[in-house]
């Protein structure tokens, strides 16, 4: 029996070993025994008896790799995740302390430009950024990405993945991530940009925090390296949320607004792209509608509108901008006063 166990091993470990897309997943509270569960903001490991800090990997090696990292920071995405390594890219998904909406306020944030640019840096970076919450170290975006890429480094070499961590060994290479997201998640994406240098930020529906002002601050990430698209019909783009943070950010400086249901890759080379595909009047599918999944928007043979969008958001050479644009001036920045 012995003989024909190995014979039948054999062909299974070289066919690991070929070309393939693999997709991982990993519990965080199992690959790094200092994280921890932080209930009071719905940070949890477990609900229901079923985990909540599963994260996820995708690289599909039959694609020549293009070096870049994307972290997605929202619910895992397998079509997005398909659609990336695609293009060559690394993926993963990491569990973060996003639970916290809802719980520290009612209504607008206190009175401070920056109560929120403090909570989603110590969500991010793990450091004592806000009295507001308490996110330990190992608990925050950055580490939380670092032990997902050991942990796949190890556990798929073929993946490739030690590329993404720091000489030292201490962290990622940032250089080399493309932080990405939708909603909360795209605004966090942001706002860690402007906190560290990363190769690219892709954001759909958002970034919003409208009481905010850290959209303005000096950037560790350069302007150009800013993409956003949202649909017209979300609330946050009809409560100029996304165009005052478009703003704020610097995006006229490469190109106008386009509507990419007007227009073909690569869009003049803007970074602000907007859509008005039929949702249906339906706001909250508008919202989602700008990520592969069942509230995206198909043509009559069941394809993707977004196609090209997503792989111009994702892939678009950096140093190709458009010509810079004034600010619109129907966009409302000042979201603190009292409307006449």
């Amino acid at each position: 029996m012995k003989p024909l166990l190995l014979a039948l091993l054999i062909p299974t470990l070289a066919s690991a070993a070929e070309p393939q897309r693999y997709e991982i997943q990993a519990r965080a509270s199992q690959i790094d025994r200092r994280a921890e569960p932080h209930p009071e903001i719905g940070f949890i490991f477990e609900k229901d008896g079923k985990p909540q800090d599963i994260q996820h990997a995708c690289v599909d090696t039959r694609v020549p790799s293009q070096g870049k990292l994307v972290i997605w920071l929202m619910g895992h995405n397998r079509e997005l995740f398909h659609r990336l390594s695609g293009y060559g890219l690394h993926a993963i998904q990491i569990h973060y302390a996003n639970g916290w909406f809802g719980k520290l306020y009612s209504g607008a944030p206190p009175a401070d430009d920056l109560f929120l640019s403090k909570v989603r840096l110590e969500a991010a970076t793990g450091r004592d950024h806000s009295p507001a919450i308490d996110i330990p170290f190992p608990d925050g975006i950055m580490e939380r990405s670092h032990q997902l890429i050991r942990h796949l480094a190890r556990e798929n070499p073929d993946g490739k993945w030690k590329q993404f961590l720091n000489p030292r060994g201490n962290g990622l290479n940032w250089d080399k991530v493309i932080l990405a997201g939708i909603s909360h998640g795209s605004t966090t994406a942001a706002r860690l940009a402007k906190h560290i240098r990363v190769d690219r930020v892709v954001m759909f529906s958002g970034p919003r925090d409208q009481f905010d002002v850290w959209q303005k601050l000096p950037s560790a990430t350069p302007t150009e390296r800013y993409f956003g698209f949202t649909h017209i019909l979300d609330d946050g783009w009809k409560g100029d949320h996304y165009c005052r943070s478009w703003l704020l950010l610097g995006l006229n400086a490469c190109g106008p607004i386009v509507n990419i249901d007007q227009s073909s890759p690569p869009y003049g080379n803007t970074r602000r792209l907007i859509t008005n595909a039929d949702v249906k009047n339906n706001p909250g599918r508008a919202h989602n509608a700008v990520i592969p999944g069942g509230q995206s928007v198909k043509d009559a043979k069941g394809k993707y509108l977004y196609e090209d969008a997503w792989k111009y958001l994702f892939t678009h050479p950096v140093n190709e901008t458009g010509n810079p644009v004034p600010p619109e001036d129907d966009c409302r920045i000042q979201h603190r006063l009292t409307e006449p």
